[in-house]
């Protein structure tokens, strides 16, 4: 499974005592890897990490030219929704969940008193992510963090990362040969980033240790700590199937469009079964992954959430509808969409949508939040039901 990149959304500023603006800006990606090293060294100790702790750490880091492919290709989330889900959400992913949350429930009802997140919710990220705890990940996490700290497209993410791993080390949380997981330096059952293992770990079940590689209960309550500090709303919702009209005005279903309940439910939307929706003033969000043919859910403010972890759409919407589906919910109707463009096809189009004056983001392949506004935008224009699902007939059109 292909990292979260929880990190997108940190950012942290460069603190290195004893070391000149200049200088510090000098170290922070790029040039000579020995002097690299020996600033992130500098940056450590400046922390007050002790010598002795970020020597330990630093010993047998080296650049890993695998991390760097890995940065630059996520082919994977150039797949349709509904054939990534059928990978993910799988019969035996679903029964090894299910499982999962009756052996742990005494935890899992601790977790949700503590932080207001369901079991279902903290299970889905820990299925999709590590299947449970049984693939962590064989990346050297120290080695992994200073050659992505060390490229110049997103220092600032993931150098305090790399100064939070030697923390790591430092206070004994964990050793060197421990720290193996994702290739963006994700560490854990539930992998998470360094800066959150110290910031949100946990010693749930008080033996001393707060161990998010092998103990499970220290998992649950980490995660859901930090599922939480993403504005994780007790009680409510996140994701509902619903049936969706032929005649409902799809410019409407988009992410970024959030209407009362009771909006939607005016306009014909019901729940999955036919019956009414809720006339309140609950805001939501349509999605239509394939477009007004197939599959169509309802997203709550606790979606964010999902999109917080991963901003992938394709992963975000996976992780909650395996969510949906561990709480009881039924299987979704994929209903019968339009197929879609291949990865050659999207970029094509991506770069049709640029030379029209579109922004769509690094053409890549993959059908992400600007792509689809465009898509939408185009479609309305050129006589196509706005959903942003590109079809071959639309890109056509625009030839």
């Amino acid at each position: 499974m292909a990292p979260s990149f929880k990190s997108l959304a940190l950012a942290s500023t460069l603190l290195v005592a004893g070391v000149s603006g200049a200088a510090a800006q000098g170290a922070q990606c790029g040039g000579n890897w020995n002097q690299f090293m020996e600033g992130v060294r500098a940056e450590a100790l400046a922390k007050g990490l002790s010598p002795a702790g970020v020597d330990r750490a630093l010993a047998n880091v080296r650049q890993d030219e695998k991390v760097l492919s890995r940065d630059r290709g996520q082919a994977v989330f150039q797949q349709e929704w509904s054939r990534f889900q059928g990978r993910m959400v799988n019969k035996d992913r679903l029964a090894r969940g299910q499982a999962q949350l009756k052996k742990y429930a005494s935890t899992f009802r601790e977790v949700e008193a503590a932080t207001g997140v369901p079991g279902p919710v903290i299970a889905s990220f820990w299925g999709l992510e590590t299947d449970f705890g049984a693939v962590l990940g064989d990346f050297d996490t120290l080695s992994a963090l200073a050659t992505l700290a060390h490229d110049c497209r997103r220092p600032e993410i993931f150098r305090p990362h790399l100064i939070s791993a030697i923390e790591l080390v430092d206070k004994g949380y964990l050793r060197p040969d421990q720290m193996r997981g994702a290739w963006a330096g994700e560490l854990g059952q539930t992998q998470m980033l360094p800066e959150d293992y110290i910031a949100f770990g946990t010693d749930q079940d008080s033996n001393g240790q707060i161990n998010l590689l092998t103990d499970v209960p220290d998992v649950l309550m980490t995660t859901g700590k930090f599922i939480q500090s993403m504005g994780w709303q007790r009680g409510q919702p996140w994701l509902e199937a619903i049936r969706v009209p032929a005649d409902f005005p799809f410019d409407r279903a988009a992410l970024v469009n959030k209407e009362p309940r009771r909006a939607f439910a005016a306009l014909g939307v019901t729940k999955s079964d036919g019956s009414p929706l809720e006339r309140d003033d609950v805001p939501a969000s349509i999605i239509l992954p394939q477009g007004k043919g197939g599959p169509a859910f309802l997203a709550f403010p606790n979606f964010d959430i999902y999109l917080q972890w991963n901003n992938s759409l394709t992963y975000s919407l996976t992780a909650a509808y395996f969510g949906t589906r561990l709480a009881g919910e039924p299987v979704v109707d994929m209903g019968n969409p339009q197929p879609g463009l291949d990865g050659d096809q999207m970029k094509v189009l991506q770069n049709k949508l640029v030379a029209l004056g579109y922004d769509v983001g690094k053409v890549d392949g993959i059908l992400g939040a600007n792509t689809r506004a465009a898509v939408a935008t185009e479609q309305g224009k050129r006589g196509f039901a706005p959903d942003g699902w590109p079809t071959a007939p639309f890109l056509a059109a625009l030839n």
